[in-house]
């Protein structure tokens, strides 16, 4: 298992919001199987198979696309830990809450 952590920034709108184009991405996030997503203030946790992750990234990537805007702007950060394969976002976050020692 894999988390991730994405945002996707449209360019190109019609003025300065993106929240239009990043409730559309939600929206389709919520309804993907492939992939556990949790949005926050600047972008979206994501949890799932290495492959399932970057495979939804670029569904994603394309949604303001397909909106109609000329240019989509997206980072992803990707954690792969292969001696902790079945280490969640929830399992991180309690390795904080604990001080590091998980």
């Amino acid at each position: 298992m894999a988390t991730a952590d994405l945002s996707i920034i449209p360019i190109g709108g019609p003025d300065a919001s993106a929240g239009t184009y990043l409730a559309e991405v939600k929206r389709r996030l919520e309804a993907d199987p492939r992939v556990r997503a949790r949005m926050h203030a600047t972008g979206t946790s994501l949890e799932g198979e290495t492959a399932d992750i970057l495979a939804v990234v670029a569904d994603m990537h394309a949604v303001p696309f397909e909106l109609g805007l000329p240019r989509v702007y997206t980072i992803l950060k990707l954690d792969e830990r292969r001696d902790k394969p079945g280490q969640t976002l929830e399992d991180k976050e309690r390795s904080l809450e604990d001080g590091g020692k998980a």
